[in-house]
């Protein structure tokens, strides 16, 4: 479920030669800009950034991203003429995303990141996804090599963070595989569990950083007591909450009668949603890869802190809608942009 921005947007559509030579032009101050931003996020000249603009912050606090992959593809389209496709891809690039930090550069990443939103008045809103044995060798395998090597890595992202704010999700899956025993080569469970907690009073350290545990989804542990144990010993008790359905497609609905039922037995911590995929649920059939990039679903709930609930501190767009699953169904590698399926999450949206 790896979320990281792949190369330049392809068109997906008509290649006419403007539109080519200003993904590439954009590409290119990308590298060059890396993900720094204006006051108010709106200030690239390349017009990639022309229609987004940060939410309210009493909406949705968190930092859009000016120049991420759906505010580039919509400028490519404009450019083509083809406004019908970029007022689609609008959608996706107006609404704050998360930035999920893998192995590479992580100080790096978060201070640029962190440095951009803070540029911009908001929060960052980043993801932590290097647990050693990540995604139990599929689609977004990978992580660090060790405890020692996740440390070090730990270190170098709180770091990165330092004194500005930002909202965390640690480490998508890792309590639910360990609770599920559905690797092939099963993790130590004790020793994910100790990173899992020292990650969460790491980045509690830090002044200004909320952070919230994953806890799966509710179609994987459907004992949502199962999860209790588990997420005691990974520092359940010292983090701000739980996360639900990261990158899944469960309904919003069944994600909050979840999270309710989870809350009271840890502590009565509040959670967030990801509501990115989820506007027409989860995929019926499609056996076990029903997960994996699967057709006819939609954009949910746009990120907001306004969800009328009160154990449900936020709807967040924690997958980056348009980023593949993995290598199914016609995808590219996990975490790699894919415009075709972000068009297709967007018109299924309505409204």
């Amino acid at each position: 479920m790896y979320g990281r921005r792949g190369g330049p947007p392809p068109h997906g559509g008509r290649a006419r030669g403007s539109a080519r030579r200003l993904t590439a032009a954009l590409a290119g101050a990308m590298l060059l800009a890396g993900c720094s931003a204006g006051q108010d996020g709106d200030d690239d000249a390349s017009g990639a950034a022309s229609t987004v603009r940060q939410r309210p912050k009493a909406v949705a606090p968190y930092w859009v991203d000016p120049r991420s992959d759906a505010a580039r593809q919509a400028a490519a389209y404009r450019a083509d003429g083809d406004s019908e496709r970029a007022a689609h891809m609008d959608r996706i690039a107006r609404q704050p995303a998360a930035t999920w930090i893998g192995p590479d550069d992580p100080r790096g990443r978060t201070e640029r990141v962190t440095k951009a939103a803070a540029g911009a008045g908001r929060s960052a809103l980043l993801v932590l996804y290097n647990v050693p044995h990540r995604d139990c060798g599929q689609y977004s395998k990978g992580g660090a090599q060790d405890a020692a090597a996740y440390r070090q890595w730990l270190g170098e992202v709180t770091e990165g963070i330092g004194g500005r704010a930002a909202t965390v999700i640690v480490e998508p899956d890792a309590v639910a595989h360990a609770v599920a025993g559905d690797c092939a080569e099963q993790p130590d469970a004790e020793e994910r569990y100790g990173l899992l907690d020292e990650a969460v009073t790491r980045l509690k350290r830090l002044p200004r950083t909320t952070v919230y545990l994953d806890a799966g989804n509710p179609d994987w542990i459907r004992d949502a007591g199962a999860l209790v144990e588990p997420l005691r010993r990974s520092g359940i008790a010292s983090a701000d909450g739980f996360s639900l359905n990261v990158s899944n497609y469960q309904t919003t609905a069944s994600n909050i009668a979840y999270g309710k039922e989870l809350s009271p037995k840890v502590g009565n911590k509040p959670f967030v949603i990801d509501t990115s995929r989820n506007g027409n649920g989860p995929a019926s059939g499609g056996g076990g890869q029903a997960w994996c990039n699967p057709p006819g679903r939609a954009l949910g709930e746009a990120p907001t802190v306004r969800t009328g609930h009160r154990l449900v501190d936020a709807y967040l767009w924690i997958k980056r809608p348009g980023e593949s699953d993995g290598e199914c169904r016609g995808g590219p590698r996990a975490g790699h942009w894919w415009p075709s399926y972000a068009l297709d999450l967007a018109r299924r949206a309505g409204g």
